[in-house]
């Protein structure tokens, strides 16, 4: 090759090498120049798209307060359970692990894969609520896309269908349905928070960015009842249903010193953590205490007997001749069981007398026993905040009304609840004072308002001591080393036809110990078949059997200690 080929060919390799060179600069360059175009012009939108891939606001879920009872026992309490949801459109119909999936959620792939399938327009759908965290863990284990789980709580009752009518229960979604869980629910319920997380494309969370919005928990909600007494309270009811084959029942226990509800109990009853059955059984719902109204019959009689000595025409001494064992008022029989004969109003009660009752309401200014009966609370809602709690019914009459009048006095005429009647006994076992009920634990108890005379109440409620001594209607009321006072009532039920011949309620209002009252309670037992249909029959010895534990869980010293006699034996 000639010196000058040679010249040539290595001058093309230069010219060469610098058009590579040059061709690699411009490639830097370009580089160079979107790499600070990404940095500086387009790093707000890339960062937002980056975001909005892997960026989530996740929801904080809020723990609703705790239900317990007066001494710190757990009525309604929230657990930790998972949910697991599906985005159908993110969903693989051909992922291998479908059928573990559908296994878990107790369900068959054919099903799970139709349901995705009728969904694929959405991008939320539940598969299972409220699972274990150990069978959510399964789930996650899976890592399948479009599958994910979120951590919720759920209401769980440990005293469960001994208070289920006075707690009640909430929803899947944890709102109040039913109970105190619905009447407080503003102050149970928790504002859930948000916060913001980095999740992968499984939509596993692997990183807690900030908060966005901080969790605030429910505040816990302490109740006036005892449930030591609302178990016991619960058992016997149940027992006397079941021997007496009635309808249904109920039962109030008040403090009479705070006016507190310390048992509340119903029947029938259900159980709140499975409410599988109860779409064919709605009645259980009702706390029959604040929402079932009844004629309370001859527990009226009391608060008659202490409007006459109010209106300053009786005495406790005062005679009535109830003779010829009946009266008629406006062409209508009012009729005892037989002829008394004279009776002092003491025996007007331990005799349950409607004839005697009767006179003493038509000799007293027409609104005289409507006045206490209104004044101890009847035909008023008695303002527990308790939903659907019921007034009764109480009507005004004229002084043209005698027969009205006649029967309202022995507790025909008028209607009540459970709670209501407890309410209006009150008065006879704190000196005249009536009081508020509450279903919450009171820090500090209202004082109460006078109704009647500390004499006058002090007076019935000896009258009322009669009633479960011998001759009186309510002896099995009696409990063992406390005196007892109260009074039975036995109401004929009201049939579409009037008056039901074979239907009864049977009803025991009483007061214990009568030396330094307690405790006020009243029992409701609805339409009992068979031989023993009775107030002092029925509803009677329930009373004994529920507030002699009472007394005695409570420590109340007794009244009526008979000391046992014993002899020496000398040896």
């Amino acid at each position: 090759m000639s010196d000058e080929q040679d010249f040539q060919a290595r001058a093309a390799r230069g010219w060469r090498l610098w058009l590579v060179f040059l061709l690699l600069l411009l490639i830097a360059a370009a580089v160079a120049g979107k790499m600070l175009s990404l940095n500086v012009q387009e790093q707000a939108f890339l960062k937002q798209q980056g975001d909005a891939r892997v960026l989530r606001t996740a929801v904080i879920p809020a723990h609703r307060g705790m239900i317990s009872d007066r001494n710190g026992l757990p009525l309604s309490v929230s657990a930790p359970v998972s949910t697991v949801w599906m985005n159908p459109k993110e969903f693989d119909l051909h992922n291998a692990s479908i059928s573990k999936l559908a296994t878990l959620i107790d369900s068959t792939k054919t099903d799970l894969l139709k349901r995705v399938a009728q969904s694929r327009d959405k991008q939320f759908i539940y598969l299972k609520r409220q699972m274990t965290p150990a069978q959510a863990e399964q789930i996650e284990d899976l890592h399948m896309p479009g599958v994910y789980v979120d951590r919720e709580y759920k209401r769980f009752y440990p005293a469960a269908e001994v208070a289920t009518h006075l707690v009640g229960f909430t929803s899947v979604d944890g709102v109040g349905q039913e109970g105190i869980e619905l009447a407080f629910e503003d102050w149970l319920q928790g504002v859930p928070g948000k916060k913001l997380v980095m999740r992968d494309l499984l939509g596993r969370t692997v990183k807690h960015i900030r908060e966005l919005e901080p969790m605030v928990q429910g505040k816990d909600l302490q109740l006036s009842i005892d449930l030591r007494l609302q178990y016991l309270a619960y058992r016997e009811l149940k027992a006397a249903v079941q021997a007496h084959k009635a309808d249904s029942a109920a039962m109030v226990v008040l403090d009479v010193h705070t006016g507190e509800v310390l048992a509340m109990v119903n029947q029938p009853s259900y159980n709140p953590n499975d409410r599988s059955n109860l779409g064919s059984d709605m009645k259980s719902l009702r706390n029959r205490a604040v929402t079932d109204t009844f004629e309370p019959g001859s527990t009226m009689k009391p608060l008659t007997i202490a409007a006459a000595l109010m209106s300053g025409k009786y005495t406790p001494d005062s005679v009535i001749d109830t003779s010829p064992g009946y009266i008629r008022v406006k062409g209508n029989t009012i009729r005892d069981h037989r002829n008394y004969g004279e009776l002092d109003l003491g025996r007007i009660i331990t005799k349950s007398s409607n004839v005697g009752v009767t006179k003493l309401a038509l000799s007293m200014h027409g609104d005289a026993v409507r006045n206490v009966f209104q004044n101890v609370g009847l035909g008023q809602v008695p303002g527990t905040g308790f939903p659907g709690e019921q007034p009764g019914v109480l009507p005004y009459l004229s002084e043209r009304q005698q027969v009205e009048r006649a029967t309202m006095a022995y507790g025909y005429g008028l209607s009540v609840t459970p709670l209501q009647l407890a309410q209006a006994y009150l008065p006879f076992a704190t000196g005249g004072l009536v009081r508020h009920v509450s279903l919450l634990k009171l820090d500090r108890p209202e004082p109460g308002t006078r109704v009647m005379p500390e004499k006058v109440a002090r007076e019935v409620l000896e009258m009322m001591e009669t009633v479960t001594q011998a001759g009186g209607t309510g002896r099995r009321a009696t409990i063992d080393g406390y005196r007892v006072a109260g009074k039975t009532g036995t109401v004929h039920k009201v049939g579409t036809g009037g008056y039901a011949d074979d239907q009864y309620v049977s009803i025991f209002a009483g007061v214990a110990p009568v030396d330094n009252p307690e405790i006020v309670a009243v029992v409701m037992v609805d339409n009992p078949k068979g031989q023993e249909y009775y107030g002092g029959e029925v509803a009677a010895p329930l009373f004994s059997r529920v507030v002699g534990g009472a007394l005695r869980m409570l420590n109340v010293a007794p009244d009526n200690w008979q000391p046992v006699q014993t002899q020496m034996v000398m040896k």
